[in-house]
């Protein structure tokens, strides 16, 4: 499936957008963080007899696996409804750093307009297997060409190979 290429101010039209989803996504993350630290108490507390059906923190410990169960699940869909369904690339370290690739086509190839959160717009590029450490400043000359020449040969296509797995916190 051909992807597109986002100019750069198609990227930056949704930066704002992508900044409401990476809270939404802190404060799930928050969440299941608690659940599982406290899923983590129990566990030390009870052990193995956290299954016998006479234990008093059987119920919360089953209501708590439910929650995170729930918080992954609904964590994994936003991921992949305001991102990756977006035609965003969503690269390793991007929950921890606030990292996303915007594919792009720059002199007839695929290439990454790469944004971190915070930033007030697009200010860096990289190729496609160069990844955030190769991030290269974005010129305004640059900026002005990309995603707007033809589109690299579909074999080169960003969103093809393997991408990690969105529910990983």
């Amino acid at each position: 499936m051909a992807r597109k290429a986002f100019t750069v101010d198609e990227a930056n039209a949704l930066l704002g957008e992508m900044e409401e989803v990476f809270r939404t996504v802190d404060g799930l993350r928050q969440r299941l963080r608690q659940d599982r630290d406290r899923l983590k108490i129990l566990d030390v507390l009870w052990g193995d007899a956290l299954e016998d059906q006479e234990n008093p923190d059987r119920r919360e410990y089953l209501q708590l696996q439910g929650a995170v169960d729930a918080a992954t699940h609904q964590l994994e869909g936003l991921i992949r409804k305001e991102i990756l369904d977006r035609g965003i690339r969503f690269p390793p370290g991007a929950l921890e750093h606030g990292l996303l690739d915007f594919p792009t086509t720059y002199r007839g190839r695929w290439v990454f307009l790469c944004w971190r959160r915070g930033e007030p717009r697009i200010v860096a590029w990289h190729e496609l297997q160069a990844g955030f450490r190769g991030r290269r400043r974005l010129t305004h000359e640059q900026a002005l060409e990309m995603g707007r020449g033809p589109d690299a040969p579909p074999s080169e296509d960003p969103s093809e190979g393997p991408s990690p797995p969105p529910g990983r916190t």
